[in-house]
């Protein structure tokens, strides 16, 4: 990568920064970021930078990446019944909810190259309602826990729809609106239905740990 081209980089950090409190620029350098940090990603190792400097732009990547993923969780807050927690997300996963006649249905999942530490074939998801005393079913004990995912060479310990393919971890497939619907929000869909259970599904989303 050209030095102009990290340079470039470097600034649309700085307006990504500077316009936390512009609430009329929500898509403030949006594009240029993107566009860069792409770019940076697909770099060799030829980057000018010292080792001081790559520092401080990984402990700045990384205080982005705290306030993203703590915005990313407030996605499903407010979701009926409100009286039920919000389920942990399973790191090296993620979590995807929905909500169907006042009930809370989550189904978590494992990106490739991970298993749950639970067999979940027959557990596809996990239910929060009156029924439940707005407490979350789960194989663990007290909490919000629904599922871990842990690394594995093989994937055997849930339904085959409860994986992440290789090239479409939980980001990928968040990043883009139609893989969600077609690919992920159908499928879960067709499981609740399959079970039972009926109604329009309401403050669905997916959540990536």
């Amino acid at each position: 990568m050209a030095l102009q081209g990290a340079l470039m980089w470097i600034c649309s950090l700085a307006v990504l920064s500077s316009c936390a409190d512009q609430d009329e620029s929500l898509q403030c350098g949006y594009q240029h970021l993107t566009s860069n940090l792409k770019a940076v990603g697909e770099c060799e190792d030829s980057l000018p930078w010292s080792s001081q400097e790559r520092a401080g732009l990984l402990l700045n990547l990384r205080n982005l990446m705290d306030k993203l993923y703590t915005l990313q969780l407030r996605e499903c807050q407010g979701a009926e019944p409100n009286k039920c927690p919000q389920a942990e997300v399973p790191e090296d996963g993620g979590l995807l909810c929905t909500t169907v006649s006042n009930k809370r249905y989550c189904k978590p999942m494992c990106n490739h190259g991970h298993d749950f530490s639970f067999l979940r074939r027959s557990r596809v998801y996990e239910e929060c309602s009156e029924q439940t005393g707005f407490k979350w079913q789960s194989q663990f004990f007290g909490g919000n826990k629904l599922a871990v995912c842990n690394k594995a060479k093989i994937q055997v310990s849930g339904a085959a729809s409860a994986y992440f393919s290789e090239d479409q971890d939980c980001l990928t497939i968040k990043s883009n609106s139609s893989l969600i619907q077609s690919a992920i929000m159908g499928a879960f869909g067709s499981e609740l239905r399959g079970a039972g259970v009926q109604g329009d599904a309401e403050n669905s989303c997916l959540l990536c740990g």
